[in-house]
């Protein structure tokens, strides 16, 4: 008892001793951007992004020409862009900003279920796709993910996507002639751990210092998951994952 006295009395006496308080952990701010040619829909998501505490509402578009000048002006963290505008598609708008702002990432955010378009947009590099039937959090919750590093799919959108992809290796992509698929290895642990972080948006050189590991040891690796697949990209390997739910492992 004499001691805590003592040890109490000391800070007390010595006025340079700091004193640290634990700060509450501050969430980063997400800058969006909302192109829609209805203005009832940029007025609904923006009325419903507005109660989320760290969503700032940057700028808005109503066609395609608008998004590109207004992505440009405002640097956003994420774009939610809607398949049919007038002056330029949202298709021909995520095009121009993959070769001009690869930084921002793209959540399309349509009422069309057109399979092809979903596969186009991945192709482009869109981080998400969010049909504007989906309920309001669950749309608050693929900005979040898709901020994260995440790719965003629902399970509809998924399945649509992956049947898309798929349906091309199965018409004849066996090699053999004999019709029959050919047996597919099992992942391993490690195999498992690098298809969940592909998912998750982690590239070659990070994966390798998360898993330390060599970067050429990431490349052999994902070079026997894609064999084992049978997929061909990092794409299609995340969408596997996702449909899989193997993005949720690591």
């Amino acid at each position: 008892m004499l001691n805590e006295i003592l040890a109490t009395a000391s800070v007390a006496e010595n006025p340079e001793q700091e004193i640290i308080v634990a700060q509450p952990e501050v969430k980063p701010r997400i800058k969006i951007v909302i192109a829609d040619d209805h203005p009832i829909v940029r007025d609904g998501l923006r009325r419903l992004l507005s109660l989320e505490p760290d969503v700032d509402i940057v700028g808005e578009a109503g066609d395609g020409r608008q998004v590109l000048e207004v992505v440009q002006a405002k640097d956003p963290d994420v774009l939610l862009l809607d398949l049919r505008m007038p002056n330029l598609d949202g298709l021909q708008a995520l095009q121009t900003l993959q070769q001009t702002n690869r930084r921002t990432r793209v959540i399309i955010l349509t009422a069309s279920e057109d399979k092809n378009e979903f596969v186009q947009a991945m192709k482009l590099g869109c981080s998400g796709i969010v049909l504007k039937q989906t309920a309001p959090d669950l749309i608050v919750k693929s900005i979040r993910k898709v901020f994260s590093g995440e790719i965003w799919l629902d399970s509809h959108t998924t399945a649509a996507v992956m049947r898309q992809f798929a349906a091309p290796g199965e018409n004849g992509s066996n090699g053999g002639g004999s019709g029959k698929p050919r047996e597919r290895s099992p992942l391993s642990t490690r195999e498992r751990e690098i298809v969940a972080l592909v998912a998750q948006g982690y590239k070659n050189k990070e994966m390798a210092e998360k898993m330390f590991i060599s970067e050429q040891t990431v490349k052999n690796h994902l070079h026997n998951i894609f064999d084992k697949l049978g997929v061909s990209d990092r794409l299609e390997l995340a969408l596997y994952a996702i449909h899989k739910g193997l993005h949720l492992n690591s």
